[in-house]
């Protein structure tokens, strides 16, 4: 059998500022963390997404505002099964017509291809491939950054195969279980939560994560399934494909032409001159992709910060120069209003993140 369509756009290191992801996982994440009594809104709001943001269906966040209110998450709920819980939670609709679609497909190994070929609009943390091998029909989740932070690299597999499975049962039948699920991180204290969940053998500290689903089930019909309204459905997710994939180039370019300036940033009307537009039309275009040239310049600030950061040989005047900033007390703004913390303090967190021994799945 054929190969499923390699991922729609592969993983780049502007991923982590610009605002390209459908928030779905932080929106369930919401719910579960509610559940647990913890108000997730004030941390939302402190990376910009207040209340009316968080309600719109146009809203686009970027993988530093996820991960930033996930690891947060995590350390409040007190839940190291978290992902498992919030991929638990989900339903194909939170995934607008794409899931639309993945219930219109023929058979569940097209409805996961479809996912896979679209899941740049399916609001994925991971990137999705799925493929025949030997062992059967295999999902893979990789991270986007193998560097990632473990406590959200954790979290975002097992929310993406959590749901998987509760997506495939949902769509043909409670009897559904896997063929195996391994994982690239260890085994958690206890394994319950993922035998109740995925009542299959499990296997942690494998090289790379996968699912191997049954043949019979990746062949299961799916009970929706409609050829016409699937390949109407697929015309419009084409379109907003080729839109998102315009706006994709865009942040790009802007970010990389910033980090590259550093530590002085082009004028406005002098990116809007490199891309043969007028400043009025380039804003309308980056309000098109939820953000603002003041948005982006933030956040290349930013990683530039935290990068330099971790150098114990700079100073923080050493970091406000090569940042951009106009002196010390402005980075320590910056970097309160990010983080919450002093530079003193965010160097000391980051530092011990990169030197403690970890068990970090991998990519």
């Amino acid at each position: 059998m054929p190969d499923a369509p390699a991922p729609a756009t592969s993983p780049s290191t502007s991923r982590s500022t610009s605002a390209t992801i459908a928030p779905n996982i932080l929106r369930y994440l919401v719910r579960v963390a509610d559940a647990y009594g913890v108000d997730l809104q004030p941390l939302l709001t402190r990376v910009g997404l207040d209340p009316t943001v968080m309600g719109s269906a146009a809203l686009r966040v970027s993988y530093r505002q996820g991960s930033d209110v996930i690891r947060r998450a995590v350390e409040l709920t007190g839940d190291e099964h978290l992902g498992l819980r919030v991929g638990a939670a989900q339903h194909l609709t939170a995934w607008g017509l794409l899931g639309f679609a993945m219930m219109a497909a023929d058979t569940q190994q097209d409805a996961i291809e479809t996912g896979v070929r679209y899941q740049n609009l399916s609001g994925a943390m991971t990137v999705w491939s799925a493929r025949w091998e030997d062992v059967g029909y295999v999902l893979r989740a990789d991270l986007p950054d193998p560097a990632l932070d473990p406590t959200v690299a954790v979290f975002l597999i097992e929310e993406a195969y959590s749901s998987v499975v509760t997506l495939i049962r949902l769509s043909v039948g409670t009897g559904f279980a896997p063929q195996a699920v391994e994982f690239a991180f260890s085994a958690p204290r206890d394994t319950r939560p993922f035998d109740e969940l995925f009542r299959c053998p499990l296997r942690f500290d494998a090289a790379r994560s996968r699912m191997v689903i049954p043949t019979r089930w990746a062949r299961a019909a799916m009970p929706g399934r409609d050829p016409i309204t699937y390949a109407s459905v697929l015309d419009v997710l084409e379109k907003e494909m080729a839109s998102r994939r315009d706006q994709q180039d865009l942040l790009e370019v802007l970010e990389i032409s910033i980090a590259q300036s550093l530590p002085a940033v082009p004028p406005f009307p002098e990116q809007a001159r490199r891309h043969a537009s007028s400043e009025r039309t380039l804003r309308r275009r980056l309000a098109e992709c939820g953000t603002t040239y003041e948005a982006i310049v933030d956040g290349v600030r930013r990683e530039r910060v935290e990068h330099l950061l971790a150098r114990r040989e700079l100073t923080l005047r050493d970091i406000t120069r090569q940042a951009g900033f106009a002196d010390v007390s402005a980075l320590r703004r910056a970097v309160r209003r990010w983080h919450g913390v002093t530079p003193l303090e965010l160097r000391t967190g980051l530092l011990e993140r990169r030197e403690a021994p970890t068990d970090r799945p991998r990519a």
